[in-house]
């Protein structure tokens, strides 16, 4: 069993006082928090299924921050807010988180009512821009990828399947391979992600 707060590469940190907004108490390592996280997304993409939610919905900080809550408020009492807390090298400052998520989501409406890109390209994009605000105290990463996954839905596409593996467990190459493209899309270029993300 791995220790909750042993660092993992590329993800963000699990602070001590984060133990405390625990919601289980039986969690005692991030092998237990991973199984927790793992059936509380499960019902989050049951939620989000079942309301069939249209391209101009998802792109929306309500439906972003209630999609969150869904994925994460059976194991986390911070589920769906803001991050209070500033990130080593990982996200915008807190306190542009939200004016920074507005005009994410006012430019992705406008994509998507001028059809800007392909609909692959603007459920990718949207991760991306999920992923690089980092609006959450943990799980930017798995909810920016049902965001984009619920877009491409939503536009007629199929989901992604962001390398056929399990990017939150996995701490190889796949990872690796995911966190290269995000850091290419960082500087503008977002063809490696969109290849990954339908690889």
């Amino acid at each position: 069993m791995t220790e909750i707060f042993a660092p993992v590469t590329d993800a963000t940190p699990i602070q001590p006082d984060d133990q405390k907004k625990l919601i289980p108490t039986w969690i005692q390592s991030r092998d237990d928090l991973n199984v927790a996280e793992e059936d509380n997304i499960a019902s989050g993409l049951g939620w989000a299924k079942r309301r069939r939610p249209k391209p101009l919905v998802i792109a929306t900080d309500a439906f972003s921050r209630n999609l969150h809550k869904v994925m994460f408020g059976k194991v986390w009492k911070w589920a769906g807010a803001y991050r209070e807390v500033e990130l080593e090298n990982i996200g915008v400052p807190r306190w542009q988180i939200a004016s920074r998520s507005a005009e994410l989501f006012d430019q992705f409406r406008y994509w998507i009512e001028h059809s800007t890109f392909t609909p692959d390209e603007v459920a990718v994009r949207f991760h991306h821009q999920l992923v690089f605000v980092h609006a959450f105290t943990n799980g930017n990463g798995r909810h920016s990828r049902m965001m984009a996954d619920l877009l491409a839905e939503s536009l007629g596409r199929e989901p992604f399947t962001w390398g056929r593996g399990d990017l939150g467990d996995d701490t190889g190459e796949l990872r690796r391979t995911y966190i290269a493209a995000l850091r290419k899309a960082d500087n503008g270029d977002i063809g490696d992600l969109l290849a990954f993300a339908r690889s």
